[in-house]
């Protein structure tokens, strides 16, 4: 019995969705300028849920999110949207991509992730469906969170945190909460730094 209660919680621990990896890359200062353009999330086009074209803010802290409306996760949007009010007149937001790259977990439309969300009370700005994996059809965005922090997600509800640069400088895996002291730090960090 013991050891059929041990290969349990190995094979829990082993599932993508159990992601608690937290990496941090070194500050907006230690990098060079080539780098930083390189890697910049704001300078790509964008499209919001409505299908409207968009453009990350320039300036605020972010942190993106690859969202899904039928995950294990999916109740963190209520924490996502506490942590993107907690901040916010601080120059903050958190920013929502949902992704059926995992477990195709987010098959619905625009209507269908919009009542999800509301359903959640979060209001935090989401973008249209976006492919998080790598291959041809990665959005930019990802790719170049990817390249700045060496790590893709997981699963859905991995987390970038994104200097006032528009450079990702840590990720925080699907099972790290929002609120988790560790990420609300690294953010209040990121606040205290002069633009």
């Amino acid at each position: 019995m013991q050891k059929r209660l041990l290969l349990t919680i190995a094979t829990k621990l082993s599932l993508p969705g159990c992601d608690n990896r937290i990496v941090t890359t070194a500050s907006a200062q230690e990098q060079d300028s080539m780098s930083l353009a390189a890697t910049a999330v704001y300078a790509h086009s964008i499209t919001d849920l409505e299908g409207n074209p968009t453009s990350l803010p320039v300036g605020h802290v972010m942190l993106i999110v690859n969202v899904a409306s039928k995950c294990g996760y999916t109740s963190q949007y209520r924490d996502l949207q506490t942590l993107h009010d907690t901040y916010a007149d601080r120059g903050f937001m958190v920013i929502g991509f949902p992704c059926n790259d995992f477990g195709s977990q987010e098959p619905g439309d625009a209507a269908a992730i919009t009542s999800c969300a509301i359903g959640l009370d979060a209001s935090f700005m989401l973008m249209d469906k976006a492919h998080v994996k790598a291959g041809p059809n990665q959005s930019p965005v990802y790719r170049d969170l990817s390249q700045a922090t060496g790590v893709l997600p997981k699963w859905n509800f991995g987390k970038y945190l994104v200097n006032r640069e528009g450079v990702a400088v840590a990720f925080f895996g699907s099972s790290v909460g929002p609120m988790d002291p560790e990420l609300t730090g690294e953010i209040e960090t990121l606040l205290d730094q002069p633009c």
